[in-house]
């Protein structure tokens, strides 16, 4: 199966769960990597063969920066759905979320969740 990375998307959300978290906003950032059938694509030259990558981060953007999440798990969830719902060419995705400061007295790069999704037959 080949694949297509869109790596290290940096938006901003308000998704955490704290109250201040989902009031003053932060930064997140999203690495989404899609298995799919890319042959006929790289045989053809043409990009009604494979999936446009902007269509993809728009997905992600959507969602980053809609509905406030109480968990980053959930911000996962919903852009491994949205994109599986969104492409039937995808036979599975991996989405990370991390949060590279999340409010807490630990000193580290953030805190990482990573989903793998499949299409369901």
């Amino acid at each position: 199966m080949d694949v297509l990375k869109l790596e290290r998307i940096t938006l901003y959300g308000k998704h955490g769960a704290y109250s201040e978290e989902n009031k003053l906003g932060q930064r997140f950032i999203i690495s989404v990597e899609i298995h799919l059938d890319l042959s006929v694509a790289a045989r053809s030259d043409r990009l009604e063969e494979t999936i446009n990558y902007t269509g993809i981060y728009q997905i992600v953007k959507m969602i980053v920066q809609g509905e406030p999440c109480a968990l980053i798990e959930t911000v996962a969830e919903n852009i491994a759905k949205a994109l599986l719902d969104a492409y039937v060419k995808i036979s599975s995705v991996k989405v990370s979320v991390t949060k590279p400061h999340p409010p807490v007295d630990i000193h580290f790069d953030g805190v990482t969740v990573e989903i793998n999704r499949r299409r369901e037959s």
